[in-house]
C-alpha cells in the first residue's frame, strides 16, 4: 500500500535538492535551508541542521566549504533550489551581503535571523516581498514548537 498524507505513521520519501528524505507525512513540515552551515559540532549551525532532520524536516545546506553533517552534503555557492519554506541565517550581516539577490530570488515564506545574524537592511528588503522576517533563535523555536 502507497503511504498517503492521510496515514502519517507511514513513511514518505520526499525528493528535495540535496538527496532523498525519509520522514513521517505532516502539514508542519518545512523545506529549510540552513545558511551558513558549518560541519563543526560546536556551531550552532551544526546542531541546527541536525535537530531540524531529528524533526523530519527537510533540510538543505550551504556553507562557506564543502563539507558534510552526517550524510548531509553542505553545499556552496548559490545552488538552484525550489520549495524553499524557511531560510535560517548563521551570517553575519556583512557576510550575508553577496546572498540578498539568491535569498529573494527562493520565495521563502519567511527568513530566520539568528543572533549575531541580525539585519534590518535584508529584513526590510523580504518584507516589500512578502517575507515573513524573524529575528529568533532557530534551535529555541525546534524545542518550544514554535518553528
Amino acid at each position: 500500500m502507497a503511504p498517503t498524507l492521510d496515514s502519517p505513521a507511514q513513511s514518505l520519501f520526499i525528493p528535495v535538492s540535496s538527496g532523498l528524505f525519509t520522514g513521517s507525512a505532516s502539514a508542519d513540515l518545512k523545506s529549510t535551508l540552513v545558511l551558513g552551515a558549518s560541519d563543526n559540532p560546536n556551531r550552532y549551525s551544526f546542531r541546527t541542521v541536525n535537530r531540524l532532520r531529528d524533526k523530519h524536516h527537510p533540510v538543505t545546506a550551504i556553507g562557506g566549504r564543502k563539507a558534510r553533517v552526517a550524510d548531509l552534503e553542505i553545499l556552496t555557492g548559490h545552488p538552484e533550489l525550489e520549495g524553499i519554506d524557511t531560510v535560517t541565517v548563521y551570517l553575519n550581516r556583512e557576510n550575508q551581503r553577496e546572498y540578498y539577490d539568491y535569498i529573494l530570488s527562493l520565495h521563502p515564506k519567511r527568513i530566520i535571523f539568528n543572533p549575531g545574524a541580525e539585519n534590518p537592511e535584508l529584513s526590510l528588503l523580504a518584507k516589500t516581498r512578502g517575507i515573513e522576517s524573524v529575528e529568533a533563535c532557530t534551535l529555541v523555536l525546534l524545542s518550544t514548537g514554535q518553528f
